[in-house]
C-alpha cells in the first residue's frame, strides 16, 4: 500500500500523481492520511485503483471518477462524486448536499445519511444511502437509481424524468410529477442486486418505488395551441 500524508504533500501534487498513473500500473492501493477536510480530493481518477481516505473530507471528493474505487473513512462535504462516470465511491459516514450530482455511471454508497438534493440531475449513476436523505433529492433526475434505506425529505423526485427511486422509510412529500409506482418482480430483483452490490442488508419487499408520472415533458396534441 502507498501511504501519502497530506500534511506533508500538497493535495494538488497528490491528485496529479494519481491521475498520471500508467494504465499498466501495479500501484493499485493507496491511502491518504491527515486529510484535514481538504476539498477536491481524489478527483479525475481514470485508472482501476483503490484510494482509501482516512478522516473527514471536504467538497467535491471523488469528482469525475472513472474506474477507481474511493473509500472515505469519515464524513464528506458537498458534491461527493459529482459527475461520476464509472467505478465506486463509498462513504462510511454521512455526506452533505448534492451527493452524486449529474452522475452518469458507477456506484455511490453512503452508509450514513445524505443531505439535500442527493442525486440531483443524475444521469445513470446508482446511489445507495444506508440512512436518510434530505429535501429535493433526485431533483430533475434523468436516469439511474436512488435507493434510500431510511426516510426521504420534502419534494422527493421533483421534476423527475426516468430515474428510479426506492425508499424504505417515510417520504415527507413528493415533488412535481413524482408518483408512487407498483413494485414488480423485475424491480424487486433489481433492488436486491443493488443492495447486495452496495453491501447493505435490506429486504426489497419493504421498499416503495417512485417514478415519473410523465406529465411534465410529454407533448400532448390537445395542447398544441399553447406551444
Amino acid at each position: 500500500m502507498n501511504v501519502i500524508d497530506l500534511s506533508r504533500t500538497p493535495l494538488r501534487e497528490v491528485n496529479s500523481r494519481l491521475q498520471k498513473l500508467p494504465n499498466d500500473t501495479n500501484e493499485r492501493l493507496w491511502k491518504l492520511i491527515n486529510v484535514h477536510g481538504e476539498h477536491a480530493c481524489a478527483v479525475g481518477l481514470t485508472k482501476p485503483i483503490e484510494v482509501q481516505i482516512d478522516g473527514h473530507i471536504g467538497y467535491y471528493c471523488g469528482g469525475m471518477n472513472q474506474e477507481a474505487t474511493i473509500v472515505v473513512n469519515g464524513q464528506c462535504g458537498v458534491g461527493l462524486a459529482e459527475n461520476i462516470m464509472s467505478g465506486e465511491v463509498r462513504v462510511k459516514g454521512n455526506a452533505s448536499a448534492a451527493a452524486g450530482a449529474t452522475g452518469q455511471g458507477g456506484l455511490i454508497v453512503i452508509e450514513g445519511d445524505a443531505g439535500t438534493r442527493c442525486g440531483i440531475s443524475m444521469k445513470g449513476v446508482d446511489i445507495v444511502v444506508g440512512g436518510s436523505v434530505g429535501a429535493m433529492s433526485a431533483f430533475m433526475a434523468q436516469a439511474g437509481s436512488l435507493v434510500v434505506c431510511g426516510d426521504a425529505g420534502a419534494n422527493l423526485g421533483d421534476s423527475l424524468y426516468e430515474a428510479r427511486i426506492y425508499v424504505q422509510g417515510k417520504v415527507e412529500s413528493l415533488g412535481a410529477d413524482c408518483v408512487e409506482k407498483k413494485m414488480t418482480p423485475h424491480h424487486l430483483a433489481k433492488l436486491e442486486r443493488l443492495l447486495k452490490r452496495a453491501g447493505i442488508n435490506g429486504d426489497p419487499s419493504k421498499f416503495k418505488r417512485f417514478g415519473s408520472a410523465r406529465k411534465l415533458y410529454n407533448f400532448h396534441v390537445d395542447n398544441v395551441d399553447a406551444y
